[in-house]
């Protein structure tokens, strides 16, 4: 398997490629391979898969994480129209503590992002009948369940300032950030 890796500024949020095999039938890709990440330093094993369907465009799911002990590392790709990813570090005392990055993710990319543990994880569609597919290391568990208001952040979704997103329930009555008491702490860069 052949992947190439990028880092970004919060520390062990990557930006992960697929090399692709294309001809005129479609495209081939190998999207997980863990002797592969092992060569990367990326450690994380799966033990659940999540797929997601958004008919409208301006859905927005998030922002959202599991505390401990069902924390989660997250490997999320679209694999139908697009999306703007989004993740926040929530460890205390993190440099980054309160940062996001947001990263564009399509089926035409091919593009991953890898959300490690202690980071909150959210996305907002940009077309129609958009598809994410998503590897999750823990198990769900809804007592382990948070979310944080989409907008406490600062969060440029790219959407014009007359959209309002399509939120579900949970996520219209999420805590605002500056009310959160977060469960993780860092424990320096890896």
């Amino acid at each position: 398997m052949t992947i190439d890796v990028q880092k970004t500024f919060l520390s062990s949020v990557l930006i992960i490629t697929p090399k692709r095999f294309e001809d005129d039938r479609g495209f081939f890709e190998e999207t997980w391979n863990l002797s592969s990440f092992k060569k990367y330093g990326i450690e994380t094993s799966f033990v659940q898969d999540n797929h997601s369907y958004s008919r409208e465009i301006a859905t927005l799911r998030g922002l959202h994480y599991q505390s401990p002990p069902y924390a989660q590392d997250k490997l999320v790709r679209c694999t139908q129209g697009s999306i703007l990813d989004v993740a926040v570090d929530i460890r205390k005392k993190s440099p980054t503590y309160g940062e996001w990055i947001g990263i564009k993710l399509s089926r035409k990319n091919g593009k991953q992002l890898l959300i490690p543990k202690g980071f909150l994880h959210g996305f907002v569609t940009l077309s129609e009948n958009t598809e994410v597919q998503y590897k999750c290391s823990n198990i769900y568990s809804s007592d382990n369940d948070g979310s944080i208001l989409w907008n406490s952040l600062n969060i440029d979704w790219g959407l014009s300032n007359n959209v309002i997103p399509i939120l579900s329930d949970k996520d219209k009555s999420a805590q605002a950030f500056e009310n959160f008491v977060s469960p993780f702490e860092w424990e320096g860069d890896i």
